[in-house]
C-alpha cells in the first residue's frame, strides 16, 4: 500500500513537470531575446512574431530636450544583431531629440523603423554640437531590407538653418552673404537596399528632407512633406546613382524641387504625386563641373503640380557629358505653374557662367496629356537646348496649357535648337519644334550610357 501511494506521487510530480515545462521554456526563450533593460511596455515581447524594441528601455527621455542619441543607437545596435524579426519603436506621445548619427548595418533582414512619436534635432546651427557634421542628419549607411514607416513625425526644425547669412533669399535682392553655409540632409540612405518607406510625416528640413545615394530597390508610398515655400534648398526627395525606385501616392510641398533626380538614376516610376508649391519635379541638374551624368527611364505620371515655378523639368550645365534619355511626362495635371514643361541645357543659378560646347545631350522625351494652367508671365513650354548638342526626339501630344489669370492671350512656347515630333495640335500651338532629327550630330561623346 505504501509502495503504491508513493508511485501515485512520482507520477503526479511527473504529470505538473510535463504540463509546466514548455511554459518555463517559452520564458526563458522570451528572457533570452530581451533588450538588456526590458521596459513597462514590453520590450522584446513577440507580437506578431516580431520583437519590439522600445527606445525608452535604452534610456531615452523623450521629454524634447533630454539629448536621446546614445539610447537609439544602442536601441539599433540590438536590433540590428536580432535574428529575428524585429521593430525598434519610436512610442507615440513622446519628443525625441536626437544629435548627428549614423545608424549603419548590415543587419539581419527584416528590421522596422517604426516612428509613432516625433523626433527632431539640435534646433539650429548654435545649437549643434562642433563634432557632429552639419551636413547630415539622421544617416541609414549599409543597411539591406529596411522598413520606415509610421504615423508620427520627424520635424527637422530648419528656420534658424534657412535664415543664415550665406542663404539666397535672406541677401540683398537674392544674393548671398559671406559666412559657414552647411545645412544637414534631414534622412541620408546611403549604399543601401531593399528599402520601404511609407506613411511618414516630416517637415522644415535645414536642407534636402530625403537624399539616397548609390542605393538600389527603393520603394516610397504615402509620405507627407512639408516646408515654406521660401525655405532653400529644401528638395522634398532626392535620388543620385540609384535604380530601381517607386515613389507613389504622397504630398509634397516645399521650397525647391518636389522630387529631384541626379546623375547615375535609372528605372524611376513617380505617380500620383501632389506638389506645390515647389520647384516641380527635375531631372538634374546635371554635367556640372564638366561631369559626366547618365539617367534613363524616368516615368512621372498621373500627378498633380500647383503654385510651383516649374512643373516638369530637364536641366543640365553646359560642359558636362552624357545623356538624359527614354524619359516619359503621362496624365499630367499643372495648376498655375509659371513653366510647366522646360528644358534647359543652359542651367545656372550662379553669375557669368562660361560658354561650353559640350553638353549633357537630352533625347527620346515624351510628354503626353499634360493639361492645366500657367502663369502667364513665362513659357508653357519652354526648350532651350545646346548650340552644339541639340535636343533630339522630343515627342508631344494631347497638351492643352491655358493663362491662370483671366484676359491674358496664350504664350507662345520657345524653342531653340530642338528637333521632335507633334502627334496632336497643342495649346498653344508648337510650331518652332524643328521636325524630323537633326541634319548633323555631334561629333564629340552623346553616346547612351546605358
Amino acid at each position: 500500500m505504501i509502495f503504491f501511494l508513493f508511485r501515485t506521487q512520482v507520477f503526479l510530480i511527473l504529470v505538473i513537470c510535463l504540463l509546466f515545462l514548455p511554459i518555463y521554456g517559452r520564458l526563458s526563450m522570451s528572457l533570452v531575446s530581451f533588450s538588456p533593460s526590458p521596459s513597462p511596455e514590453g520590450t522584446g515581447e513577440i507580437v506578431e512574431r516580431s520583437l519590439v524594441f522600445d527606445v525608452r528601455s535604452f534610456g531615452a527621455v523623450g521629454d524634447g530636450v533630454s539629448d536621446d542619441t546614445q539610447a537609439f543607437q544602442l536601441a539599433w545596435d540590438t536590433a540590428c544583431r536580432a535574428e529575428e524579426s524585429r521593430i525598434l519603436l519610436v512610442p507615440k506621445g513622446n519628443v525625441f531629440m536626437i544629435q548627428s548619427t549614423i545608424f549603419t548595418g548590415p543587419c539581419v533582414s527584416g528590421l522596422t523603423f517604426k516612428v509613432e512619436g516625433t523626433i527632431m534635432p539640435p534646433d539650429g546651427p548654435d545649437s549643434w554640437p562642433k563634432n557632429k557634421s552639419k551636413k547630415q542628419w539622421l544617416v541609414f549607411y549599409r543597411i539591406n531590407g529596411l522598413t520606415m514607416k509610421g504615423g508620427g513625425l520627424i520635424d527637422g526644425r530648419g528656420e534658424k538653418w534657412w535664415n543664415l547669412p550665406c542663404k539666397p533669399h535672406k541677401g540683398i535682392n537674392g544674393t548671398t552673404l559671406p559666412g559657414p553655409c552647411d545645412s544637414p540632409v534631414a534622412i541620408r540612405f546611403f549604399m543601401s537596399s531593399n528599402l520601404r518607406i511609407e506613411g511618414l510625416k516630416i517637415k522644415n528640413s535645414p536642407k534636402f528632407h530625403f537624399r539616397f545615394e548609390d542605393c538600389q530597390n527603393v520603394h516610397i508610398e504615402k509620405l507627407i512633406i512639408r516646408s515654406p515655400a521660401l525655405s532653400p534648398n529644401t528638395d522634398g526627395i532626392h535620388i543620385e546613382n540609384t535604380n530601381n525606385v517607386r515613389i507613389y501616392n504622397s504630398l509634397i510641398s516645399n521650397g525647391d524641387d518636389c522630387v529631384s533626380i541626379g546623375a547615375g538614376c535609372y528605372n524611376v516610376d513617380i505617380k500620383n504625386i501632389k506638389c506645390g508649391p515647389s520647384h516641380g519635379i527635375s531631372i538634374g541638374s546635371l554635367g556640372n563641373y564638366n561631369s559626366r551624368a547618365c539617367v534613363w527611364n524616368i516615368t512621372v505620371s498621373e500627378s498633380v503640380i500647383k503654385n510651383s515655378d516649374n512643373g516638369v523639368r530637364i536641366k543640365t550645365w553646359q560642359g558636362g557629358r552624357g545623356s538624359v534619355s527614354m524619359v516619359t511626362f503621362e496624365s499630367m495635371h499643372m495648376d498655375n505653374v509659371r513653366n510647366p514643361i522646360i528644358i534647359d541645357q543652359y542651367y545656372c543659378p550662379l553669375k557669368n557662367c562660361i560658354n561650353q560646347t559640350s553638353a549633357v545631350s537630352v533625347s527620346n522625351v515624351s510628354y503626353s496629356n499634360i493639361r492645366g494652367t500657367y502663369d502667364f508671365r513665362s513659357f508653357p513650354m519652354r526648350f532651350a537646348c545646346s548650340d552644339s548638342v541639340p535636343c533630339t526626339d522630343i515627342m508631344l501630344s494631347q497638351v492643352e496649357l491655358f493663362p491662370s489669370q483671366q484676359g491674358h492671350i496664350l504664350t507662345n512656347p520657345f524653342c531653340w535648337n530642338v528637333y521632335g515630333t507633334v502627334s496632336t495640335l497643342t495649346t498653344p500651338p508648337l510650331l518652332c519644334l524643328q521636325a524630323g532629327p537633326p541634319l548633323m550630330l555631334p561629333q564629340h561623346d552623346v553616346v547612351p550610357c546605358y
